[in-house]
């Protein structure tokens, strides 16, 4: 089978993960602050939390934004649940926005819409690595003092008018999940310019307990510690981190040959009317964690069907959040976005990952044009 989706991983990135594996830190040791100093270098953000997975970065920036009971926070419902989840974590309520029918990311002028008086935040996903519009994004929560949050999981390495994300707003999160840019098994991060947000990240992935004495109320003697909130026990390990640091020296690369795979389906799919690619903006350079493409005038299901039959590991990113039971069993069972659930009706994600061969790839766009001209 093809997947969607594939770590790469040499013999770089096991000899990274041995040496620690031989060291006396497997856990809150060297490698987790090395890791955190080349993601935050690399985005261009002072700091950075490393933490044990996209979800949990997620909910880490929702707790310092303040997100609370009475809280709305906008999002988009094109995305994985976890951009949604991390608000209910805090107490808060998500509320989405359709999306652009041609980036597939939120919709800045839906988002307008959507505000009232108990918007705290806007949790805005950059879809298969895709930015979204952020200064409309900004000047909105400019606008009514509102805190953004990137959920940048597919995104480490794009670029939003010559800025990285990671470097534009309040706090960005990434994932470190297999078929990410880059992977440390599980595993993610938050960045941020905001020394306040960083330090609460700091103990909410560790139970809320320091050791620092400069915030400690005593210090009864070296062993003593204090916990000041109720965090949660999110720790990345050194072992993860050694092999985030060894990914991060070939990111560049990956993010070349994920380029070279999506311009050769772009040129293949040129002529198909029934195959509709993604839409690239010109002033953006997308990571391309996804490929996305529509198809149109065929049965999607009987297509995805038979790609998985030929062994192609299609996938669908995403069902629309509030089309889950659990939103519709918890107030969301009238919310409609017409242009997230036309898009989520004909996409499907087509192989897209380093190691793709060109035999592989070749086989999946033969394959593909097959069943949508028949």
């Amino acid at each position: 089978m093809i997947p969607y989706g594939k770590q790469t991983i040499d013999q770089d990135d096991i000899q990274a993960v041995v040496d620690v594996l031989q060291s006396d830190s497997l856990t809150t040791g060297p490698k987790i602050a090395e890791f955190e100093q080349t993601v935050a270098d690399y985005v261009g953000a002072k700091y950075a939390v490393a933490i044990s997975n996209g979800t949990s970065a997620l909910h880490a920036a929702c707790f310092a934004a303040g997100i609370g009971p009475g809280d709305e926070v906008i999002t988009t419902p094109l995305t994985f649940a976890a951009s949604a989840n991390c608000v209910l974590y805090c107490g808060g309520t998500p509320v989405f926005a359709d999306v652009d029918p041609k980036t597939y990311n939120i919709d800045p002028e839906d988002i307008q819409r959507k505000i009232t008086d108990r918007t705290k935040a806007i949790i805005a996903v950059h879809l298969a690595g895709q930015p979204c519009d952020m200064d409309a994004i900004h000047s909105i929560a400019r606008e009514h003092g509102l805190i953004v949050i990137e959920d940048g999981a597919h995104a480490l390495g794009s670029v939003y008018k010559g800025k990285k994300v990671g470097s534009m707003s309040d706090m960005t999160t990434f994932s470190f999940h297999p078929v990410k840019p880059i992977t440390t098994g599980e595993g993610g991060m938050i960045v941020t310019d905001n020394e306040d947000f960083y330090k609460k990240m700091i103990l909410f992935r560790s139970h809320g307990i320091t050791r620092d004495d400069s915030m400690m109320t005593r210090n009864d003697g070296p062993w003593f510690y204090q916990q000041f909130d109720l965090g949660y026990n999110y720790r990345i390990t050194d072992i993860q981190c050694a092999l985030g640091c060894s990914q991060m020296k070939k990111l560049d690369r990956f993010l070349a040959r994920r380029k070279e795979i999506v311009a050769h389906y772009n040129e293949a799919f040129a002529d198909c009317d029934n195959i509709i690619t993604p839409y690239q903006l010109s002033d953006t350079e997308s990571g391309w964690h996804l490929y996305i493409v529509q198809v149109k005038n065929c049965d999607r299901r009987q297509v995805f069907e038979k790609m998985r039959e030929k062994g192609i590991g299609v996938n669908v990113h995403y069902i629309p959040v509030y089309m889950h039971p659990y939103y519709q069993e918890h107030g969301y069972e009238n919310v409609h976005c017409a242009n997230a659930e036309e898009i989520y009706s004909h996409i499907i994600s087509l192989p897209l990952y380093p190691g793709l061969t060109s035999e592989q790839q070749d086989y999946v766009i033969d394959t593909l044009k097959s069943l949508c001209e028949e």
